[in-house]
């Protein structure tokens, strides 16, 4: 079990002085079962409170007791670990974030679709989460995983500002979530986490930056953008996607990102590369959500549905074809 690893509770057996009354030699089934029930103490664990000091603990008299002393041996040895049910078919994870920084600020831009193998599980999922005001996470790997190391990190935040009277910035909120998940590397755990923020101290009062001198003048401040997984890799960059669809995003970030970008522009550029992603990854689409963090904070913008996206780029796609035609027209009839 993961509360024996964690107490250290594995491979030696009980102090006989803990249990007088108990028989070990013939109770490995008693002791199985118990494994399976998260009972299973198996080492006196010696510490700055109890010093090596043995334990005196008393065994709870419990009614018809005494058929468990008597309990006929099992078929079969007792497995050393325990049984992990498989998946009755296999779950395929799908989804598109992305996250980039120009003169404006940081954007994370991210569908809304939850898929395990060829079912839509649900439809309108939030993938950008909020840790602090100026601190969003998109997620991309297993549900579960990421809701609950979401929040496990919103916690710890909030308990450093609470101690510390500070926020924690980007760059070190980033080395603690891949401290905390490097000792799962191996295991089943599918996080993988962009780190979309901005360090308050940076630029000037109203917010505005200025261009590569303000990096290299001051590289702990300002916009960041760091992509943490779960295996506790820790890169930084200018422009993440993750996912399944991120090749198709890239796609349309290579060719139309830019430093000089206006808001609107950048904006636009992300909901395209979402919808390209979208309209050729299957695990990805419905909606997509979009995040702008700035020296102010973040804000979000309302969310929209691709569907909409996609007839604005066939309307687009007809007006190219209705020109070109017009052109050929003109050149036969001169």
């Amino acid at each position: 079990m993961a509360l024996e690893d964690i107490c250290s509770f594995r491979d030696t057996p009980v102090h006989p002085k803990w249990f007088p009354d108990f028989d070990f030699e013939d109770t490995a089934a008693f002791f199985h079962m118990n494994d399976l029930c998260n009972f299973g103490l198996r080492r006196l664990v010696k510490s700055g409170t109890n010093r090596g000091i043995q334990l005196q603990c008393s065994k709870p008299t419990l009614p018809n007791s005494a058929r468990f002393h008597r309990r006929p041996p099992m078929p079969f040895p007792p497995a050393n670990n325990s049984v992990t049910a498989r998946r009755p078919f296999p779950l395929s994870h799908g989804t598109t974030t992305l996250a980039f920084i120009f003169q404006g600020g940081v954007i994370a831009a991210a569908d809304t679709r939850a898929s395990a193998g060829g079912l839509v599980a649900c439809p309108a999922v939030h993938k950008i989460t909020p840790i602090h005001s100026h601190l969003v996470v998109t997620s991309s790997g297993s549900g579960a995983d990421c809701m609950l190391w979401e929040r496990i990190l919103a916690r710890e935040i909030r308990l450093y500002q609470l101690r510390h009277r500070r926020c924690l910035s980007i760059c070190g909120t980033a080395k603690l979530l891949s401290f905390m998940l490097h000792p799962f590397k191996g295991t089943e755990l599918c996080v993988a986490l962009t780190l979309c923020g901005w360090d308050k101290e940076a630029g000037n009062a109203d917010g505005a930056m200025r261009s590569e001198d303000s990096h290299s003048a001051s590289p702990n401040r300002g916009p960041k953008l760091i992509y943490v997984c779960s295996d506790g890799a820790r890169l930084q960059g200018d422009v993440f996607s993750v996912g399944s669809g991120s090749p198709y995003a890239y796609g349309v970030l290579d060719g139309g990102l830019r430093w000089s970008l206006s808001k609107e522009e950048a904006v636009s550029l992300a909901r395209e590369a979402v919808f390209r992603a979208t309209h050729r990854d299957a695990y990805s689409g419905n909606s997509v959500d979009l995040f702008h963090i700035t020296a102010q904070g973040w804000s979000q913008r309302k969310r929209e549905d691709l569907r909409e996206e996609y007839y604005r780029d066939m309307e687009r796609r007809e007006k190219i074809v209705e020109e070109r035609r017009r052109g050929t027209a003109s050149e036969g009839s001169g």
